[in-house]
Order: structure tokens, then C-alpha cells, then sequence
């Protein structure tokens, strides 16, 4: 190996690590300035709390009944935060009615708050929605939401989410979210 080798590769290394550096404090705050659990913090969530349902839904990518289920017609002013560590996921400023029997937002409260993945199970090819921050899976995203507002519509197990009335955003540490309520 050539000392133009070495250096190739020193350099590549380097770069290598400034950009995981740079991914890792651009993933720490978002662009609202909310923070974002880091990935060794998803280590030592607990999911002793949920119910079976909540784990089946969240852990093994489970989906809970269409029009049965907690948020599917809760109109209330508030947010939905992820039912394992509480991370703000969506508001119901982003809720619209679908039709489909689950809660479906036009976006996200912060993009750095979920993950997109590519789901093939049941024989079709969908977009799964998991939490970033504890990777639990939430729903799923399709391109059949409302064209004015994007055109996504984020299907989400009530079963993934707590919904914190706008009312006690402040009292449960959420009050930076009471600005998306003001008109």
C-alpha cells in the first residue's frame, strides 16, 4: 500500500466521522428547537406500561379495528404524543376526517419525529410510520390525504399515541406546542 493510499483512506475516515458527528447534533434539536431522543437513548425505554394491545401495536407492528379504536373521531384541541416516552408526534390542527376508521394527520409535528420505512407484509408495498425516537411502529403514510394541505395522509393507531388535551399542554412540560393553537 502506497503513503497516497494511506492518505486516501485517512481522509475518507475523517470525513466519514464528521459526518456522523454532524448528523448526530443536526438529529439532537430539530428545526423548532424541540429536542430529539438520540438513538442510545431508545436503549432503556420500558414498555412495562402499555397494554397488550399497545405493545402488539407498537412492538410487533400489529394494527388495531378501524372505527373502534380511542382517537379515531376525537376532535379535541391537543396534541398526540408517542405513548412510550411521550415524544410529540402529531396536533389535532394537523387532524382531518378520512373515512377510514384511524386517526390520519396531514403531517407530522416535527419530520424529525418519525421514520419512514418500507412495509411489504400482506403482499402490497406501503410506507410504515415508527417513531424515532423509540422506533415503535405508529402507522403508515399514503398520498391519498388532502391536495391543499400536501396530499398525505398519516393513518395512525390510536393504540401508538396519548392525546394531551391543549388545556394541560403547559402543566405536562408540552407548553412550547400551545403556539400551534394560536390563530
Amino acid at each position: 500500500m502506497q503513503i497516497r493510499d494511506i492518505k486516501l483512506i485517512i481522509l475518507a475516515t475523517l470525513g466519514s466521522i464528521a459526518l456522523v458527528s454532524a448528523t448526530a447534533i443536526a438529529m439532537d434539536n430539530d428545526k423548532t428547537g424541540d429536542k430529539v431522543m438520540t438513538t442510545d437513548a431508545k436503549k432503556d425505554i420500558s414498555t412495562d406500561h402499555l397494554t397488550p394491545l399497545q405493545k402488539k401495536v407498537t412492538m410487533e407492528g400489529g394494527t388495531e379495528k378501524p372505527f373502534d379504536n380511542e382517537y379515531w373521531d376525537h376532535k379535541e384541541a391537543g396534541i398526540y404524543v408517542d405513548i412510550i416516552n411521550g415524544e410529540p408526534l402529531f396536533s389535532s390542527t394537523d387532524k382531518f376526517e378520512s373515512g377510514t376508521g384511524w386517526p390520519s394527520f396531514t403531517k407530522p409535528i416535527s419530520e424529525h419525529m418519525i421514520d419512514e420505512h418500507q412495509d411489504k407484509k400482506f403482499g402490497m408495498t406501503r410506507t410504515e410510520v415508527k417513531s424515532s425516537a423509540t422506533d415503535s411502529h405508529l402507522g403508515h403514510v399514503f398520498n391519498d390525504g388532502p391536495k391543499e394541505l400536501g396530499g398525505l395522509r398519516y393513518c395512525i393507531n390510536s393504540a401508538s399515541m396519548r392525546f394531551v388535551p391543549k388545556a394541560d399542554l403547559e402543566k405536562e412540560g408540552y407548553g412550547q406546542f400551545l403556539k400551534l393553537f394560536t390563530e
